[in-house]
C-alpha cells in the first residue's frame, strides 16, 4: 500500500472516531433525569425555594443585573426563567422597544411568567416552552443570553448551546451563572448535584463557538458569573 494512502486513512478514521464520540456524546444526556422533578413542579413552592433570602443569586440580583449592562431595546433571552424573577427585572431595563424571552422547560414556570407579566403590566415579555435540546428561539433574534444557576441542568450541553448560537446576533452575549464546584471545597450537595466545574463550563462553551471575555466580581459567594461572546 502506498504510505500516503496510509496516512490518509488512519487520519480518516481518526476523523471518524471523533465525529462518533462527539455524536455519541449529543445523542446521550449528560445529566439524566435532572430536571425530571420539575415536571410536577409547584410554582409557589418554587417561588419560596429560587426567590428568598440567603440564594446567592437573590441576595445579589441588582448587582447581577447591573453586570449585564442592558440597554433600551435589547432582546433578551433568560434561559431556564423559573419563576421569572430575572425576567421581571430586565423588562423594564430593555423598555417598550425591547423583548426578554423567559425561556423554560417547564411549561407551568412560564405560564406563571406570562400570567405575572400581564399582572404587573410588563408587555415586553414572551414566554416560550424549550425543550432538552434547543431554546426554541428564532435565529440571530436576541442580543443576550442570561443563564442563572441553569448550566448544570443542560442534559444535552453541545445541542443547547448551539440553539443559543444561532439565536444571537453577531457579537451577542452569553452570560452563565452557576455553581462552583472544587472538589475538597465545594459543599457535597454541589458536588452531587453539579455536573462541571468553571474550568469545564468554558472549554465546552468556547468550544461551540464563544470567545470567553471575563468573570465578573458581583459579590457571589457559591456561584460564579462569566461572560461569552458569539465569535463565529
Amino acid at each position: 500500500m502506498n504510505r500516503s494512502v496510509r496516512v490518509l486513512s488512519v487520519a480518516s478514521i481518526a476523523v471518524l472516531v471523533l465525529f462518533l464520540t462527539v455524536t455519541s456524546a449529543q445523542e446521550q444526556s449528560v445529566a439524566p433525569g435532572i430536571n425530571k422533578p420539575y415536571e410536577q413542579t409547584d410554582v409557589a413552592a418554587s417561588i419560596g425555594r429560587f426567590e428568598k433570602e440567603g440564594r446567592d443569586v437573590y441576595d445579589h440580583r441588582q448587582e447581577v443585573v447591573a453586570a449585564c449592562a442592558l440597554k433600551p431595546g435589547m432582546a433578551v433571552a433568560d434561559i431556564g426563567a423559573g419563576t421569572g424573577l430575572f425576567t421581571r427585572l430586565f423588562s423594564p431595563l430593555v423598555g417598550d422597544q425591547g423583548r426578554v424571552y423567559s425561556v423554560d422547560i417547564t411549561e407551568k414556570f412560564v405560564k406563571h411568567i406570562e400570567q405575572t407579566a400581564v399582572k404587573q403590566g410588563l408587555r415586553n415579555i414572551v414566554g416560550v416552552v424549550c425543550d432538552e435540546k434547543s431554546v426554541k428561539l428564532q435565529s440571530e433574534s436576541i442580543d443576550l443570553a442570561f443563564t442563572s444557576d441553569v448550566y448544570h441542568h443542560l442534559e444535552f450541553p453541545q445541542n443547547s448551546l448551539e440553539s443559543i448560537h444561532r439565536a444571537l446576533r453577531p457579537g451577542g452575549q452569553l452570560i452563565v451563572i452557576d455553581y462552583e464546584r472544587i472538589e475538597g471545597k465545594s459543599p457535597e450537595w454541589t458536588l452531587k448535584h453539579v455536573r462541571a466545574g468553571k474550568e469545564v463550563v468554558v472549554n465546552e462553551v468556547t468550544a461551540a463557538g464563544f470567545k470567553f471575555l471575563d468573570e465578573k466580581p458581583v459579590g457571589l459567594r457559591e456561584t460564579y458569573f462569566i461572560r461569552f461572546e458569539k465569535s463565529r
